[in-house]
């Protein structure tokens, strides 16, 4: 009880924050239509009124709240108008792409770590590739995509995922097989253990802790690479596409609730890796 004080005073606070923006943004419209009305209004009134506007600028947490709510337990899995439905695509996307990058990654690691050339040629290079801004690249990625063929949205949306979740997995991988002592190393070489071995019994165990980490770094960028590519591609399903469809429509409520459901479907995403991690963790004897 004590340790949920603070976060349930910080979330007291943000809500503060939220509705006194959501009266002071939503409140332009309603002094607009009350001086064409030839009204006067006072904030006594304004408020109720800033709180169920349909299309508000800022959304109040309890609309976005009811429109969450009526997008997942108020509509059908199978409805093109469920947030559960939509999430499942944008899953669907985020655990191909992770998949990609964790399976690059760590294997990109793995050879820096071996060979010296790949440590002084690629790591640079893997380096620069982050400083691309993942927007300007969706676009080029979904147009080379469809000149070479490939007709569904599913494979550049794993690629634009991949290209975001590989880097933390790479960094923290390095420095994870790097992790065991020159000591340890040379008692594995004294009992005439081969790379392989040293591998599999050393390097391997030791890099268990940053990989998990890296994999809840990782998760979540690979989500954020579905919804970006998403986005760009003309799709229409997905929590990205709900939020493209809020935005152009002028529907700001479909928007926020779909920002949300990718924030819930980010938190189970990393407590799976969370379980994931414990169940590892629990098979090598590691924290036991």
């Amino acid at each position: 009880m004590r340790n949920a004080f603070p976060i349930f005073t910080v979330l007291c606070a943000i809500l503060a924050i939220w509705y006194a923006g959501s009266v002071w943004m939503n409140s332009t419209w309603v002094f607009d239509q009350a001086t064409r009305n030839g009204q006067t209004v006072t904030w006594g009134q304004v408020i109720p009124l800033t709180m169920a506007q349909d299309r508000p600028l800022l959304p109040p947490p309890h609309q976005v709240a009811e429109n969450l709510w009526k997008g997942i337990a108020g509509q059908a899995v199978t409805s093109k108008r469920s947030l559960v439905y939509h999430g499942f695509v944008t899953f669907r996307g985020t655990m191909a792409g992770f998949a990609l990058g964790i399976v690059f990654g760590v294997g990109m690691a793995m050879a820096i770590v071996r060979f010296r050339v790949m440590d002084q040629s690629v790591m640079p290079w893997a380096i620069i590739s982050q400083t691309i801004p993942i927007v300007a690249l969706a676009p080029m990625i979904l147009t080379v995509s469809n000149q070479i063929g490939i007709e569904t949205k599913e494979v550049p949306k794993a690629v634009i995922s991949a290209y975001l979740s590989f880097f933390p997995v790479l960094v923290s991988m390095v420095k994870g097989l790097r992790a065991p002592d020159h000591m340890q190393l040379d008692l594995l070489k004294t009992y005439g253990a081969s790379e392989g071995q040293t591998f599999w019994k050393l390097r391997l165990p030791a890099s268990l802790p940053y990989f998990f980490a890296s994999l809840k770094v990782a998760v979540a960028a690979a989500l954020i690479g579905t919804i970006v590519g998403e986005l760009p591609s003309g799709a229409i399903e997905g929590l990205g596409a709900r939020m493209l469809i809020g935005s152009q429509f002028g529907e700001p409520l479909i928007m926020w609730a779909a920002l949300f459901a990718a924030a819930i479907l980010a938190g189970l995403l990393i407590v799976l890796v969370g379980l994931v991690e414990r169940l590892a963790n629990r098979r090598m004897g590691v924290g036991a």
